[in-house]
């Protein structure tokens, strides 16, 4: 379906074009004077320029073209309004014809208009043997959603969590296993046989291991240098050192996906750091065989900068001067692996907005090198998540707060607000406040700008009046209930999918918002912006709530207008429902 602006700016380009004028005037926008008008073209004001002519007088061609020989069904009201404006009002019937059509389609009416890509999204980048925090929510967060539109708009879509798996973190975790775990039998250089399948270790041990080798390596050189000895025997193949860092994968990863299965996010590659290792020393030899790269100060370094940066720009260093690889080594290795397993049309990296100088010198770097030349390498960076005193989100302690904590905390303020109206019985109100805390923890990162620090209120995002989660999620729950009562009286709701052609201001206002969808949707893809669908969502209930209010639905006596009524609750039901799982959550039966 095309969008609904883009059919009457089509009108109007007929009837620019039939008057003698350039269509290129003819778009309709939305009106930004709702008092007046719902849509107005502004085209005559910018046309008089070129055609030297009064705009009002263009306007008023365009208007009694459109009333003498255009598409008079479109248009309940069209009138031009000095000095040159032209005011439109939508006819209702036109409207509900419209919807009636999104209404019929699985995606709600939505067309691609160009070719699909395959893209590959780098999000989540967790360490292993460390615990999920409060800094990977925003990247798991703001990924997932975009996985989810991309996928919507027809794009083939490689998640990748690219783990943090490889370098020195490795070592020490071996080496502080070894002071804590000397009898293993993977520090006996004299064992001949099969390593245990089972790990050593458990996942809360593994957490407490990590913390404790890197305050150690702080203080103890010679730890710090057994354990930079354990990295590089790891790297070479040492077959204990393998299979031990096996078992740290395997015990931190189930754990990981534990984690982000609460936060309904998943991926559909585990590689990590580890996976590109093997490319590193061929991409370094390519790179100084083209004199790309060139000694300074003993590391190896590629120079980024251009004439027209306006700030500096510095090498992008891919050897230290110790030999040692850096992460941007392993990223520019990693996109040579991603070019070889999937040819990406584009790779996407949603990151911290602190990253994005170190983006910058490793998309310059791999685009010099020649290693991805018609990929397209896209930086997303979000900004810093804060508490209620502006400052990172923390702890009450002052430390660094789990992800999981933070789940329970939200999920706990939700349970509590349901319990205190007394709703449901306390079975049911801890499950459907999981749903719900996890629609107040994604929505309110997700209605802002990704760009854009915001600050993380618990008691305000989990509320049920207001721009949240939960009153999205309750404004669902009210048409479900609706519609399962109409369902109940008169045995099914399959039947009414014509929409009234008479409709009420408050009527009408919603169905003008659902078909907005198209719009949004497109936006939010270009842009790379979940934000505008929260926006769009909030906006649709709140005109759903206020017909609600304003229409007795189940009490309506006239049966074909309340077949109408209920063919707009299945649109508004499917609209919002599409939304919020392209946000990445979805809604409880009841609340």
């Amino acid at each position: 379906m095309k969008k609904l602006l883009d059919l009457m700016s089509e009108e109007f380009a007929k009837a620019f074009a039939s008057c003698g004028y350039d269509g290129k005037y003819a778009k309709v926008s939305i009106s930004n004077r709702p008092d007046l008008c719902e849509y107005q073209c502004n085209g005559a004001m910018a046309a008089a320029k070129e055609y030297k002519k009064a705009p009002f007088m263009i306007a008023d061609e365009i208007v009694s073209y459109i009333k003498e020989s255009g598409n008079t069904e479109m248009f309940s009201m069209i009138e031009m309004v000095k000095p040159g404006f032209i005011n439109l009002v939508l006819s209702p019937a036109f409207l509900a014809g419209y919807a009636e059509q999104m209404a019929a389609d699985a995606k709600l009416g939505y067309e691609r208009s160009d070719a699909t890509k395959r893209i590959v999204i780098d999000y989540g980048g967790p360490n292993v043997a460390k615990p999920l925090h409060v800094g990977h929510l925003r990247s798991a967060v703001i990924g997932e959603s975009l996985k989810r539109i991309f996928r919507f708009a027809g794009d083939t879509v490689t998640a990748d969590v690219h783990l943090g798996d490889w370098g020195l973190q490795m070592g020490l975790i071996i080496e502080q296993l070894r002071c804590e775990k000397p009898d293993l039998v993977y520090f006996d250089e004299n064992y001949q046989g099969e390593y245990p399948s089972e790990a050593p270790f458990t996942i809360s041990e593994l957490e407490k291991i990590y913390p404790a080798a890197s305050e150690k390596s702080k203080k103890d050189e010679a730890f710090k240098d057994q354990a930079h000895t354990a990295t590089l025997k790891l790297q070479e193949g040492y077959p204990a050192y393998r299979a031990l860092w096996h078992h740290i994968l395997n015990v931190s990863v189930a754990d990981l996906k534990k984690n982000y299965e609460n936060l309904n996010v998943s991926f559909d590659v585990w590689k990590g750091e580890s996976d590109a290792d093997p490319y590193i020393p061929d991409m370094i030899n390519g790179f100084l065989e083209k004199g790309l790269a060139h000694e300074s100060q003993g590391a190896l370094v590629i120079d980024v900068a251009t004439e027209e940066d306006t700030k500096e720009i510095p090498p992008c260093i891919v050897r230290k001067s110790d030999g040692a690889a850096l992460y941007a080594t392993s990223d520019l290795a990693t996109i040579i692996q991603r070019e070889q397993d999937y040819h990406p049309d584009q790779i996407l990296y949603v990151a911290d907005n602190r990253q994005s100088m170190h983006f910058t010198q490793v998309f310059r770097a791999a685009k010099k090198a020649g290693l991805c030349e018609q990929t397209e390498l896209t930086f997303q960076g979000f900004g810093t998540m804060n508490g209620k005193d502006g400052r990172p989100f923390k702890t009450r302690e002052g430390g660094v707060m789990r992800l999981e904590n933070l789940i329970a905390s939200i999920n706990d303020a939700v349970y509590a607000k349901i319990m205190d109206n007394r709703t449901l019985p306390e079975d049911e109100a801890r499950q459907v406040a999981s749903i719900v805390g996890l629609s107040a923890l994604k929505y309110g990162d997700l209605s802002n700008q990704a760009s854009k620090d915001y600050v993380f209120d618990i008691d305000r995002f989990s509320s049920f009046e207001g721009n949240t989660g939960p009153y999205i999620l309750y404004t669902i729950v009210r048409i479900k209930s609706i519609l399962a009562r109409y369902a109940q009286e008169f045995g099914s709701c399959e039947n009414c999918n014509e929409m009234n052609r008479t409709q009420s201001a408050t009527e009408k206002q919603l169905m003008t918002e659902l078909v907005r969808f198209n719009s949004v949707f497109e936006s939010a893809y270009c842009e790379l912006a979940p934000h505008k669908i929260c926006a769009y969502i909030y906006n649709l209930s709140d005109a759903f709530n206020k017909f609600y209010h304003e229409n007795n639905i189940m009490g309506e006596s006239d049966a074909v207008r309340q077949s109408g009524f209920i063919a707009l609750l299945k649109l508004t039901r499917h609209t919002l429902e599409t939304c919020i799982d392209l946000l990445g959550f979805s809604a409880p039966e009841r609340m």
